[in-house]
This record gives structure tokens, sequence and C-alpha cells, in this order.
């Protein structure tokens, strides 16, 4: 049985800013490309299965650049729709409702957990069968990926949030004595050498 690899993009301009980002299409910032090139050095021993993507630009872009042929793209891999919190932080959010938390709430307008964990245990179930033949890559965004590793382990979609999970990570689940585990998780690829933290623009 293979392991998963759970591959968050590199940075971009609204995960830099904390913004919520779901169906907004943006790219990779400089520093979320360098983040991206340095996973390729982090997985460049890694053998795989089948690397599958969300559809949108900054997963895609990640895996290019981190060296993954894709070979496919899941819906289900998408980050949660966040509806009409879409480009807000939460910061902006709770001044309108003090005690909001998308782990209990969810969104208006988008997904609630019990939404997206039903979504992330469909692309669980679709995997099932690849890890039969090794280690399988799945390149997508902080909040899904954070629900998907809480299911692995049999954990409601709302203990996502004691998953913290930055920008340009690679996260392992596997297995141990027959049962699901989280192996490794939100581990950066090491700095290219030379590489001073904050010396690239922010944009």
């Amino acid at each position: 049985m293979g392991e998963l690899l759970l591959i968050r993009h590199g940075e971009t301009e609204w995960s830099a800013s904390r913004r919520h980002t779901s169906y907004t299409d943006l790219p990779l910032t400089p520093d979320g490309e360098r983040q991206a090139r340095a996973l390729a050095r982090f997985l460049a021993d890694r053998s795989l299965a089948r690397v599958l993507s969300s559809p949108r630009t900054r997963a895609l872009r990640t895996a290019q650049l981190a060296g993954l042929t894709v070979a496919g793209r899941d819906d289900g891999l998408a980050e949660w729709n966040y509806g009409d919190y879409e480009g807000r932080t939460t910061a902006d959010i709770r001044d309108d409702r003090p005690h909001w938390s998308i782990w209990t709430d969810g969104c208006p307008g988008g997904e609630s957990p019990d939404q997206v964990g039903q979504r992330l245990d469909r692309v669980l179930a679709r995997i099932g069968p690849l890890l039969d033949r090794g280690t399988v890559a799945l390149v997508g965004h902080a909040h899904s990926l954070r629900v998907l590793g809480a299911r692995w382990i049999g954990l409601p979609a709302s203990a996502g949030g004691l998953l913290r999970l930055d920008t340009a990570t690679v996260s392992v689940l596997g297995h141990e004595h027959g049962r699901r585990v989280i192996l490794r998780w939100n581990q950066p690829a090491p700095p290219a050498a030379g590489y001073a933290p904050g010396s690239g623009a922010r944009h």
C-alpha cells in the first residue's frame, strides 16, 4: 500500500494577505514560484504512481514547477467554496460575525464543513485503488487538504482546524499496523543554498 502525499500550492497574492481564495484563479507570486521549485528538490527521490491536482492554476503551476506530471485534474480537490466570503480575511469577516469559524459555520453561499467533508471522502474513495499501485500525490489547497487529512484518520471535517497547513508544504498520510495515520504534516522543502528568507519581493 502506497503513501498519500498532500502538496499545498505555493504562495499567491491572496494567500500572502490571508484572503480566502477558492474559485478565484490567481497565479503564484514570484515567492510562490520559488517555493514550488524548491519542492522539486524535495520530491526528486519519490516514486509516484499517480499525481492528481486541483484544476486551479495555482495548483497546476506548483505541480509543474515541482517537476510533477499531473495525470488528472480532480474537481474534488478544489478549495473549500467560500461563497460570499471569497476574497475576505477572517479578521474582516469577524467584524460582522465576531464568533465565526469556517470549521463550524461554513460559508454563506458556499460550502458547509459537512459538504466539504463529503466531497473529500469521495476523493479518498476514488484514490483508494490507486494506492494499491504505489504512492499518490495530490496537489491542492489549504482548507480542503486539511479536511482530507482529518477524514483520512477518521475525524470530522471540523478537525481540520487543528492541522495548520502552510504554502508549498508536503504532508504524508499512510498506515501503521493496519490503521490510517498521519506520518508527517506541514513539512516545507529546505531552502536553496544561499537563499535568505525575506530576500524575495512580496507581491
